[in-house]
This record gives C-alpha cells, sequence and structure tokens, in this order.
C-alpha cells in the first residue's frame, strides 16, 4: 500500500499501482526524498499534519516513523510556533538521538511545501496501551519504571533539555528487550538564561504537567520529575491526572495516595510524594537524587552497557572533565538472598550505536577499571506480575551456548559452548572449571538426578560422562557414526539415552558405560529423545516427521505419532509422565495424552519458533523459548513464553535473550530456570510456583 500525504485527505490509504489518490486525488509520492516509502497513517496531528509508519529503502526496508508538518493557517502564530517546535524537536532528537532509549533522527527535509521529520520506529506499546493490557502495576513494577526512566531523563538533563510532556503515551516499552524508550520531543525547549527569564507559552499535557510550566510557562528538570511522577500515580491507579486536574485543578496531588488501590512501601510512596510536590522549591531537583533514595531500598541493577561502550565512555568522560563519581550501594541477589555488589554512576553517555539499553549504574571492580568481561550481570524484574522474574545474566564472550544443565541442588550450571563444557557458579556467576575432551562442537549437556554424572554430546560423534564431584573424564562412549544431538538420563539415574544425526537412538547403562541397544525406526536425523518419569517409556522426534514412542527394554517402536508435516524440533515428558509435549517447526506445541496416544491440544502462536520445551516440576506450566526467524514472513523474537497446561493458553511472554533460545531447564524444587541462548548468554529467572 501507499499512502496519501495529503494532511486533509479522509482515506489515505491507497493500492501501490495508483498513481492518485483514489480518495482526494491527490498525486502521490512513492518514495520521499527518493528514500522513504510511506505506507500508513499513523496519528492526525489535529491540522498541522500527520505521522506515517515508513520504510527506510537505504536500510532493507527498515521501518520508521514520518512526521509531517503542513499548517492550514500559512502566515499565523500557530504555524511559526508550530515551525519552531518542529524544527526544535528535530534538533533535538539529532543531539539526543545517539541515547539507545531515545529515537535516532534519520532525516529532516522539506518537500512540497511541507516540512518532514523521520525518525527510528520504536516497535512497541506505550505505557497507557500496556496499563489498558496489565490493568494494575505493582510496587516493584513502578521501581523498575523509575530506575529505566531516572537515566534517560538525566542525559537530556544533562544536556540542557527538558522534555515537558511525560506521561504514559510517550514512553513505549521496546519488544526487543523490554526497556523503556522516550519519544516526542515536540515539546522539548532547550534549557538556557534566556528560556528562563522570560515566559513562554504553556506546553505540556495538563494533570501530568508541573504548575509551573502550565502557569508560567516555565520548565526545569524538576518540572520533568513532576511529570515522571504522575506517570507513576497514573499506572498505579488507573486514573488519569488529566480527568482529576479538570475536577480539582493541582489539589488532588495532596492526597495522591488516596486513590491507590493496594498500599505501596514506605519508602517508595515518600519518593512518589517528593516527585508530586507542587512547589518547585520542595520538589526533587535532579534525576541524580532520585536515584539516590531509590538505590536504598531497591535491590535490582539494570542491564549494564558493553564494555566496549563502557570503554569509549569512560575516555570521553575523562576528556570532558567528568570527574564527580558516586557509589550506589546494595544489589540483593535474589537466588541466596544476600546483599553482592556495589553500583557505580557517571559515565559519559557518548557512543551509543551498539548498546542496547541504558544503565542507572555500571559494575565496576575495586580497582574502578572498566567492567570485566566474565561479570555477573544483575538485572530488574521485567514483568514482577507474573511468574518469571530475570535474576540474572552470565556473559559467554564470543561463544554461542548450545545447552544448559543444572545441578539437582540448584547450585552449579553446566553449558556447552564450542568444544568445551564449562560449570559456573550460579550464586555468583563465576566459572568454576573448564571440562576439555571433545573435539567438535559440544551440542548438549544433561545431569543425573543423583547430581553425579555430567553426561555431554557433540559433533565428534562421542558422548562423554564426567564425574561431577572430581571434574574429571569417566569414559568415553563411541558408538555413533554421525554427530550427537540430545541426551537423557532416567530419574533413578541407570539409563542415558542419546539421540544422533545418524537416525539412531542409543540405550546406555550410566554407570558402566555400557551399550544395552540401539534402537532403530526413524528415517531422518533423530535430534530429540525424552524419557518418562517411570523409566519405561521412550519419545524421539526427528527431522523424518515423526514422533516414535518406546518402550525402553524393546528394540522396536510401541508407537508412532504424526505431529504435522514438519520437523520434531524437542520433546518433554510432565512430571506425572502423563503429557507428552512436542513442537515442530510449524510453529505449533502440541500436547499428547500417553496413555491414549491422542493429541490432548495445539498451541498455535503466530510468532512461535519453537526451539526447546521445559515443564515446571509442579506440571502445570510448560515453557518454551524461541529462535529468532528473520526469514519468517513476520516478526519472532527470540524469547521465552509461558503456557498453562491445563487450558493450553498463553500465560505470558518474557524478553531477555536477543538471539535464538538454545535451550531450557529448571531446578529441581522449580524456583529456578536456566535459558542459553546464541546471543552468549546464559540467563537465570526465578519462577514462581
Amino acid at each position: 500500500m501507499i499512502c496519501c500525504l495529503n494532511p486533509d485527505c479522509q482515506s489515505p490509504q491507497n493500492p501501490d499501482e495508483k498513481q492518485f489518490c483514489q480518495t482526494c486525488n491527490t498525486p502521490l509520492v512513492p518514495l520521499l526524498r527518493n528514500r522513504f516509502r510511506v505506507i500508513r497513517l499513523l496519528s492526525d496531528e489535529g491540522g498541522f499534519g500527520r505521522t506515517y509508519l515508513s520504510e527506510d529503502t537505504d536500510k532493507l526496508n527498515d521501518c520508521c516513523v514520518v512526521k509531517q508538518l503542513a499548517p492550514k493557517f500559512q502566515g499565523t502564530w500557530s504555524q511559526k510556533k508550530a515551525m519552531e517546535l518542529f524544527s526544535e524537536e528535530a534538533k533535538r532528537l539529532q543531539e539526543l538521538g545517539e541515547h539507545p532509549q531515545i529515537p535516532t533522527l534519520l532525516a529532516y527535509f522539506e518537500q512540497d511545501n511541507c516540512l518532514y521529520l523521520v525518525q527510528q520506529f520504536i516497535n512497541g506499546n506505550n505505557l497507557l496501551q500496556e496499563l489498558q493490557l496489565r490493568k494494575a502495576y505493582r510496587d516493584w513494577d513502578i521501581q523498575s519504571i523509575l530506575l529505566d526512566l531516572l537515566p534517560i531523563l538525566k542525559f537530556i538533563h544533562s544536556r540542557g533539555v527538558i522534555h515537558r510532556d511525560i506521561k504514559p503515551e510517550n514512553i513505549i516499552r521496546r519488544k526487543s528487550d523490554g526497556r523503556l524508550t522516550l519519544i516526542d520531543f515536540g515539546s522539548s525547549k532547550q534549557l538556557t538564561a534566556a528560556v528562563q527569564k522570560k515566559h513562554g507559552t504553556s506546553i505540556g499535557s495538563h494533570g501530568y504537567s508541573a504548575i509551573e510550566q502550565i502557569r508560567d510557562g516555565k520548565a526545569y528538570p524538576a518540572s520533568d520529575l513532576f511529570s515522571l511522577g504522575a506517570t507513576c500515580f497514573h499506572l498505579l491507579t488507573g486514573i488519569s491526572p488529566f480527568q482529576l486536574w479538570m475536577e480539582h485543578g493541582y489539589s488532588w496531588v495532596k492526597n495522591w495516595q488516596d486513590y491507590l488501590h493496594c498500599p505501596l512501601s514506605y519508602e517508595l510512596a515518600k519518593i512518589i510524594d517528593k516527585l508530586l510536590q507542587i512547589d518547585i522549591q520542595h520538589r526533587y531537583q535532579s534525576a541524580d537524587e532520585v536515584i539516590r533514595d531509590l538505590s536504598k531500598q531497591y535491590t535490582h541493577l539494570l542491564t549494564p552497557a558493553s564494555n566496549s561502550f563502557l570503554a569509549t565512555s569512560t575516555k570521553k568522560a575523562k576528556a570532558n572533565a567528568y570527574s564527580q563519581k558516586y557509589i550506589f550501594l546494595r544489589n540483593l541477589l535474589l537466588i541466596v538472598g544476600t546483599i553482592l555488589f556495589l553500583g557505580l554512576g557517571e559515565f559519559g553517555y557518548r557512543n551509543f550505536q551498539q548498546i542496547q539499553a541504558a544503565i542507572y549504574s555500571r559494575l565496576i571492580p575495586p580497582q574502578k577499571s572498566p567492567v570485566n568481561s566474565d561479570a555477573v550481570i544483575y538485572q530488574p524484574p521485567q514483568k514482577p506480575a507474573e511468574k518469571i522474574t530475570l535474576v540474572q545474566t552470565i556473559p559467554e564472550p564470543e561463544k554461542l551456548v548450545s545447552s544448559v544443565a543444572i545441578t539437582p541442588d540448584a547450585k552449579t550450571i553446566a553449558s556447552s559452548s564450542n568444544s568445551m563444557v564449562k560449570l559456573w557458579n550460579i550464586a555468583t556467576g563465576k566459572e568454576i572449571t573448564a571440562l576439555k575432551g571433545h573435539t567438535q562442537n559440544v551440542n548438549v549437556v544433561t545431569i543425573s538426578a543423583d547430581g553425579k554424572y555430567l553426561v555431554s554430546g557433540g559433533d565428534d560423534k562421542t558422548i562423554k560422562v564426567w564425574n561431577l564431584n572430581t571434574k574429571k573424564l569417566i569414559y568415553t562412549l563411541i558408538s555413533h557414526t554421525d554427530s550427537v544431538q540430545d541426551l537423557a538420563i532416567s530419574k533413578d539415574g541407570k539409563t542415558l539415552v542419546s539421540a544422533s544425526d545418524d537416525k539412531s537412538i542409543k540405550v546406555w547403562n550410566l554407570a558402566t558405560g555400557k551399550l544395552i541397544r540401539t534402537l532403530i525406526g526413524h528415517s531422518d536425523w533423530v535430534r530429540s529423545v525424552a524419557i518418562s518419569p517411570d523409566g519405561v517409556t521412550l519419545a524421539s522426534g526427528s527431522f523424518d516427521k515423526t514422533i516414535k514412542l518406546w518402550n525402553i527394554t524393546q528394540q522396536k517402536p510401541i508407537n508412532s505419532l504424526t505431529p504435522n508435516s514438519q520437523t520434531v524440533i524437542s520433546l518433554a515428558f510432565s512430571p506425572d509422565g502423563k503429557i507428552l509435549a512436542s513442537a515442530s517447526r510449524d510453529r505449533q506445541i502440541k500436547l499428547w495424552n500417553i496413555n491414549t496416544k491422542m493429541e490432548i491440544r495445539t498451541v498455535t502462536k503466530q510468532d512461535n519458533n519453537v526451539t526447546s520445551l521445559a515443564f515446571s516440576p509442579d506440571g502445570k506450566t510448560l515453557v518454551s523459548g524461541n529462535r529468532d526467524c528473520t526469514e519468517c514472513n513476520h516478526t519472532i523474537h527470540p524469547n521465552i513464553k509461558l503456557w498453562d497446561v491445563a487450558t493450553g493458553k498463553q500465560i505470558s511472554t518474557v524478553n531477555g535473550h536477543t538471539n535464538t533460545v538454545t535451550s531450557l531447564v529448571f531446578s529441581a524444587d522449580g524456583t529456578t530456570l536456566v535459558s542459553s541462548g546464541d546471543d552468549h548468554k546464559i540467563k537465570i529467572w526465578r519462577f514462581l510456583i
């Protein structure tokens, strides 16, 4: 489709082949500035222009936003003011767009008597839309939002810019990583002496804007902080400050806590109360002040920037004489319940191109050198209202993590990457040791239920069994004639099963390493195996598009299930052994009744592209990991999804990995979920049971 750029057109959508708008007969513009293809109207600015969704043909048709200024009232004060604000917005984006949580300016130009501003498209819901979907925010949701937004405000205020229109509609949560992005700098204003001295025009949103901004046209950093407090109030209560302002003016601010549905912690209530002070002298004066108060009781740190950014920004900070540094204390490691780390603030905000998230603190070793590449990255709860919370991220530099396993006591993680198996301390995130022995990529690791054995399999066609206590290789199993792709150990720890690209499944005595039998039945690569909790039934999935069920003591399959016409990717038994979950490349997850061998239900979502499955130990929740799908007709993100086993309904989607999720595993008590990905990361999640 092509969109008509006449700001008065009532129906601007047109088929691609049209040269004139079929509604208003205006000539259609195939490409603005021979680059931007306008495809859909996003919003109408009420006589001053429109905002469109567009494609950037210079960047492989990446989505972007085109803002059009076409005021109807030529030569009027309104037109002059609109053009002034439009130009100011472009200047602000040019200057501030280097921050990863502010849209980047792509172009600013005039064409056909209209001004156009083109900026980065932020894919996600704004906080007002999110509120309508969620209905309620809790104490820690607001703390997380504050700690994500305050560094952005600190950044823009340090550049002499006041946003002047902070509200839920102007804050978007990116779907890619869950971080917040501040948009719409059309009302922003340079904080200069001239502006402070003269009365300006009231710009902002009533109810959200501070009294000095509405009454006097003046704006300060504290003005944005009032708007941030009003935004938090709206999210906590579901009540629009605009509605209250219309009825009560600013009097509602004095008794804002009367509108709460649930009580807040004393500390957070005190912070919001100070944000919402009518008198600017009694309000927070800077983002730093709010961060300092939050750090006294908030126990999660936001994701640090990449090491390359830290090094660059540190040098530039020194070059620009940023000498003052401050230290924030307290970080609670949720798994062990102890306070571990110090947070250090104030690095220059420069060269953000390779960063995925801004930060409020950066972890620094005692020597005050940039963050070590082995440091554990602590993150706040992404969606605390849901069942899963990201606790920490362990980076594995330059290596794709293909598989993870966790010991029964939930103290150690095993991971496979390249030709190596690594062990990690789950409490500290530090590497314990690396187990070397494979000569090619290790595809899978698993740990026996008694915690005695770690087993790995790889492209070198071998299976290696390690003693977890001594970290020594016990023996190497050689029988497969192609890559070993999956492993499963029976609950009693006696039997090991392996799946291979040689189309076979092998059953081993784990204690002795002896081959018991070879199962032949698939006509293509076997990529997934699972053993039922009773140790009797074995399920296998293959590129031949079938699932086969075996009695582990026999050599022929007892049943063959054909879930669909696509490759079977992953299998998992429920803890009671009554249900088998399967995932296939048609983006469907199926649940099977093991007794009847019949399908219970199909979980179908267009945005699934499942790589791994895991049941929670209570059997109530199925967790799936997705792979990134750039070749699909629609966007598929590498996220983790939670499903209700009883209904098949999706509970939630959790973002964290930035590339394919390769493996998922629960701790024995069900409180910890570990995931791995092609983004070189191991992530540890707290799971609410």
